[in-house]
C-alpha cells in the first residue's frame, strides 16, 4: 500500500519573479471565465423562441443547449492536455478563437444543424476555466491562490446571470433572437484581445501527447448516453433504439476505460480517477452541474408557463431573466468571496458540504413552494448560492491533491464531472416537461416541474453524503490523502 504520488503538493512558490505578473492577469482570467457562463446562459430563455422561429420541435431545439455542453464534456480534456505539453496561453487563445467563430457562425444562420455546429464550437469555453486555474497556480504564491481561485470560480455564477440580463433586454417584445449570439461575438473578442495582451507566456514544464483515441471514444459514449435521454420519449423508453444506445454506451465507457490504461499518456489518468479525494470531488461536480442547470431550465419554464393552466406567471423572456433568475446569479459577487473565506477558514470538504445542502433546501422550497413570485426569487437564491460555494471549494480540492504539473488536467476532469451533469440535466429536464403536456396546451402538467425539483432536492442531498463520507479531515478542513 502506497501513498498516491499526486499527494500532499508542496507550497506552491511565486513562479515569476515578483512584479512580473500583470495586475491585469487576475481580471483579464475572471472575465474570460465570465465569459464561458454568459455563453451557457444566453441560450436558457430562448430555447423555446429558436425552436418555434426554426419550426423545431421542443426535444430537437433542447440541443442548442445539450449539444453545447456535450462539446464541453470531450473537449475539456483534451484543451487541457494541450495547455499542458503546448502552453496555456496559446490553448486559451485558441480556445477564444474558435469562441468568436462559433458566436458568428450562430449569429449569422437560421438552420438548425448549422446553430448546433456552432454551439459545437462555442463549447470549447469550457476549457478556459480549468485552464485559468492552472495559469493563477504557474504565476501566483500560495497565499494568493486560495482567494484567487474563488474570485475566478465565482464569475461562473456572476457570469450566468450577465448571459440571462443581456438576453432578456435583446429579446425584449419578441426581437431576433440572432442579437443574442452577436453579443457572444463582442464578449468573445474582448476577451481574444484581454487574453492575449495580459495572460504571461510561459513554456510549457510537461513533455507527452495527447490522447485523441481516448477523446474519440469519451465522445462517442457521451453521444450514446444523451440521445436516447433527450429522444426517449419520441422514440419509447422501452424501442429498440433507446435501449441500444444505452448499452452502446456503456460498452463505449468500458472500453473508454480499457484504452486510457494502455496508453503513455492517457486523456483521463485512472490512477487519478481512484484516488479518492479526487473521485469525491468529482462526483459532486457531476451532481452540482446538474444542480445548476435544473435550476435555470425548470425556473425558467414554471415562470414562463401563463397562468391560466392553474400554476405559473406567464413571464416574458425578459421577466423570466431579469426578475426570477437574475438576483440567484448575481448572488454570486456576494457569496464567492464568501466561498473562499469559507475555504480558506474550515476547509473544501466543509465548504463543498454547505453548497450541496444549500442547493438542495433551494429545491426543496421550489418543490413545495412556487406560488408567489417571491418564492421561486428566494429558491433561485439558495440554489444559485449553493452552487456558488461549491465552485469555490472544489478547485482548492484539487489543488491540495495534486502538483502543479497535474493542475490543468485535474481541473479538466471536474470540468467534464460537470458538464456531463449539466448534459444530463438538461435532457433529463426537457424529457420530464414534455413526456405529458396538458391537452390541447403545449405545456407540462404542475406536477411535472415538482417532480424535477424534488429530482434536483434528491441528488444535492446524495451529493452531500458523498462529501461527508468520502472525504477526511486534518486541521482547518484540508482532505486527508488516502492510502492505498
Amino acid at each position: 500500500m502506497s501513498t498516491t504520488s499526486t499527494a500532499a503538493a508542496p507550497p506552491i512558490p511565486p513562479s515569476t519573479p515578483a512584479g512580473r505578473v500583470s495586475r491585469w492577469t487576475l481580471p483579464t482570467l475572471a472575465y474570460a471565465v465570465l465569459v464561458v457562463s454568459a455563453l451557457q446562459t444566453l441560450v436558457v430563455p430562448i430555447v423555446h423562441d429558436i425552436g418555434a422561429t426554426l419550426g423545431s420541435s421542443p426535444s430537437a431545439a433542447g440541443w442548442v443547449v445539450t449539444a453545447n455542453l456535450l462539446a464541453a464534456a470531450v473537449m475539456t480534456p483534451l484543451l487541457g492536455r494541450l495547455g499542458d505539453v503546448r502552453g496555456r496561453r496559446p490553448v486559451l487563445i485558441g480556445i477564444l478563437i474558435a469562441m468568436v467563430a462559433g458566436s458568428v457562425l450562430a449569429a449569422a444562420t437560421s438552420s438548425l444543424v448549422l446553430l448546433l455546429v456552432a454551439r459545437v464550437l462555442q463549447g470549447a469555453s469550457y476549457g478556459i476555466f480549468p485552464l485559468a486555474i492552472g495559469v493563477l497556480r504557474d504565476e501566483l504564491p500560495a497565499r494568493k491562490l486560495t482567494a484567487a481561485m474563488a474570485v475566478v470560480s465565482g464569475c461562473l455564477a456572476i457570469g450566468g446571470g450577465v448571459g440571462l440580463v443581456a438576453t432578456g433586454l435583446l429579446t425584449v417584445d419578441h426581437g431576433d433572437y440572432h442579437r443574442v449570439f452577436w453579443l457572444s461575438v463582442v464578449l468573445s473578442i474582448i476577451a481574444l484581445v484581454t487574453t492575449a495582451g495580459f495572460v504571461p507566456r510561459r513554456r510549457p514544464t510537461v513533455e507527452g501527447s495527447v490522447d485523441w483515441l481516448g477523446g474519440t471514444v469519451l465522445g462517442a459514449a457521451l453521444v450514446l448516453l444523451l440521445l436516447p435521454l433527450s429522444q426517449g420519449n419520441d422514440w419509447g423508453w422501452g424501442s429498440a433504439a433507446t435501449l441500444g444506445c444505452f448499452a452502446a454506451s456503456a460498452l463505449l465507457f468500458a472500453a473508454f476505460v480499457a484504452v486510457e490504461k494502455r496508453v503513455t499518456d492517457p486523456l483521463v489518468s485512472m490512477r487519478m480517477m481512484t484516488h479518492r479525494p479526487i473521485a469525491v470531488t468529482n462526483i459532486a461536480g457531476l451532481f452540482l452541474g446538474a444542480a445548476m442547470f435544473i435550476g435555470f431550465l425548470g425556473a425558467t419554464f414554471l415562470v414562463e408557463t401563463p397562468p391560466i393552466v392553474g400554476y405559473g406567471f406567464g413571464a416574458t423572456v425578459l421577466s423570466a431573466s431579469v426578475v426570477y433568475l437574475l438576483p440567484g446569479s448575481l448572488s454570486g459577487i456576494l457569496t464567492a468571496p464568501i466561498g473562499g473565506l469559507l475555504v480558506t477558514r474550515f476547509g473544501g470538504k466543509f465548504t463543498l458540504m454547505v453548497a450541496m445542502l444549500c442547493s438542495a433546501a433551494g429545491f426543496g422550497f421550489l418543490a413545495g413552494w412556487h406560488d408567489h413570485s417571491w418564492q421561486v426569487i428566494t429558491a433561485a437564491v439558495i440554489v444559485f448560492t449553493g452552487v456558488t460555494f461549491g465552485y469555490a471549494a472544489m478547485p482548492a480540492l484539487l489543488v491540495e491533491q495534486v502538483t502543479p504539473a497535474e493542475t490543468g488536467i485535474a481541473n479538466s476532469v471536474n470540468s467534464i464531472a460537470r458538464s456531463t451533469g449539466s448534459s444530463i440535466a438538461s435532457a433529463l429536464v426537457a424529457t420530464v416537461l414534455t413526456r405529458n403536456l396538458i391537452p390541447g396546451l403545449p405545456v407540462p402538467h404542475e406536477q411535472q416541474f415538482v417532480v424535477v425539483f424534488l429530482i434536483g432536492t434528491a441528488g444535492c442531498l446524495l451529493a452531500a453524503l458523498v462529501v461527508a463520507f468520502g472525504l477526511q479531515r486534518t486541521g482547518r478542513g484540508r482532505a486527508v490523502v488516502e492510502t492505498r
